[in-house]
């Protein structure tokens, strides 16, 4: 005898949605976090000797000097050996990139809150723009060499994945608006480059960063409770309006008598 499966409870739209963003964030994690169809043996360990001869080169001359046939010579292979195996440089600096890469990404999609699931969206987004900022800072060379050119950019898998985790997190936040645009928004932020200008060419702290990362969310997903500014009771300037303006004073006149 066939039995059916007892009804299931209709989900909340809000999570249903929350469960569409993440499994799309899940899915746009594939490439990069090591999650392709198993090498055979002597490939993975060809891989893994092209990569150590890479990092050592990183160490020893920086990423600037870092080229193919540097890593062919120091790994004692040919060069198309090296090309095979990550197709240009910048698919052999994003493979430097994926052990850390795969550990941050599994910290904001299944870690421990308030990074990961179970603390509230805002303090989620705040903590994911915080790890986001240190990630870069700690491996900024390689981000900045290994940044696709301008026409994939925008593309790439692993901002893919983390437009799709901002975009899901203001979704379960709200705060109105046009939430794919202040998406694109918020991850400006967070760009290589930017950080690179920031860091390096004003001097600005990671600390004074953080603390801009969070201004900014607070200001673009809690707009109603700054100082000042607040919903009103219609359009208009004055007390409660919400425009953050004080009416103006009327002028003292002085009597004449």
């Amino acid at each position: 005898m066939t039995s059916s499966a007892p009804p299931q409870p209709p989900s909340h739209p809000a999570s249903s949605a929350r469960g569409e963003d993440e499994g799309a964030a899940r899915r746009s994690l594939l490439p990069l976090a090591g999650q392709a169809p198993p090498m055979r043996a002597d490939a993975a360990r060809n891989r893994a000797r092209l990569l150590e001869a890479a990092a050592r080169l990183v160490a020893e001359r920086g990423v600037d000097k870092l080229t193919m046939e540097a890593v062919a010579c120091a790994a004692s292979v040919g060069k198309g050996t090296v090309f095979r195996r990550f197709g240009d440089r910048t698919g052999l600096l994003q493979a430097l990139l994926d052990h850390s890469e795969q550990a941050y990404q599994q910290a904001f999609l299944t870690g421990p809150p308030p990074l990961g699931p179970g603390a509230p969206a805002v303090e989620r987004l705040a903590a994911f723009g915080v790890a986001t900022l240190r990630q870069m800072c700690a491996y900024l060379d390689l981000y900045l060499a290994g940044d696709p050119p301008a026409d994939r950019r925008l593309s790439s898998a692993p901002r893919q994945v983390r437009l799709t985790h901002i975009t899901m997190l203001l979704r379960e936040a709200g705060g109105g608006g046009d939430t794919e645009l202040r998406a694109e928004t918020l991850m400006g932020y967070l760009e290589p480059a930017l950080i690179h200008h920031l860091t390096r060419q004003r001097g600005m702290t990671l600390d004074r960063l953080e603390d801009g990362w969070r201004d900014l969310v607070a200001r673009t997903v809690e707009p109603a409770v700054r100082p000042g500014v607040g919903p009103g009771p219609g359009p208009g300037v004055g007390p409660g309006s919400g425009s953050g303006v004080e009416p103006a004073e009327e002028p003292a006149v002085e009597s004449t008598r």
